[in-house]
């Protein structure tokens, strides 16, 4: 079952991977066409393109396979929360400052995702594409955090089974603080 579960990670690890590069590659697009001294806040997109540089990075690095991934669920946690943030920034946004129709997940028939007049000149379809990406990478860094806490419940589960079965030696086998209690 760690095979499986390994493979699973890592299967997580490089969708993350691509999600984010796709998310970078096209706000830094937009920041990049953006003109100096403009008055227009970009602080958000500079966050966006901050969480997906920290999810490259830490995706490539946890990639590596003398990495224990699954020790590291609090951060992906931490992660697809900043994830999240960063949609409803894009969301926001979009629907805000957008010529792509009141509806921007494309539900609607008012664009067909090919304009190039929306704002900060990409088009419909690279904004909808940066938003979707940006939740799908939040869920796939959730799936990530959820599949970590699984896998140490799972490891801990084992380990103080294997010890309980041992009647000759006295072991201690009462969890921390915030674990009920056996009694």
């Amino acid at each position: 079952m760690p095979v499986i579960s390994r493979i699973a990670s890592m299967a997580l690890r490089v969708a993350e991977l691509v999600f984010a590069a796709v998310v970078i590659g096209n706000i830094s697009s937009y920041l990049h066409q953006r003109q100096r001294g403009s008055n227009l806040p970009l602080a958000r997109f500079i966050y966006v393109d901050i969480i997906a540089g920290l999810s490259i990075l830490l995706a490539l690095l946890w990639l590596l396979p003398f990495a224990s991934g699954f020790f590291h669920w609090p951060i992906d946690l931490l992660l697809s929360l900043a994830w999240f943030a960063a949609f409803a920034i894009l969301i926001n946004w979009i629907s805000n400052h957008s010529t792509c129709g009141g509806n921007t997940l494309g539900f609607t028939g008012t664009s067909t995702g090919t304009s190039t007049g929306t704002s900060g000149g990409l088009g419909c379809g690279r904004w909808r594409a940066a938003e979707s990406f940006s939740f799908l990478s939040a869920m796939f860094w959730l799936i990530s955090a959820l599949l970590g806490l699984w896998f140490i419940h799972r490891e801990r589960s084992k380990r103080v089974r294997a010890d309980g079965a041992r009647a000759d030696v006295a072991v201690n086998t009462r969890g921390p603080w915030y674990r009920r209690s056996q009694v």
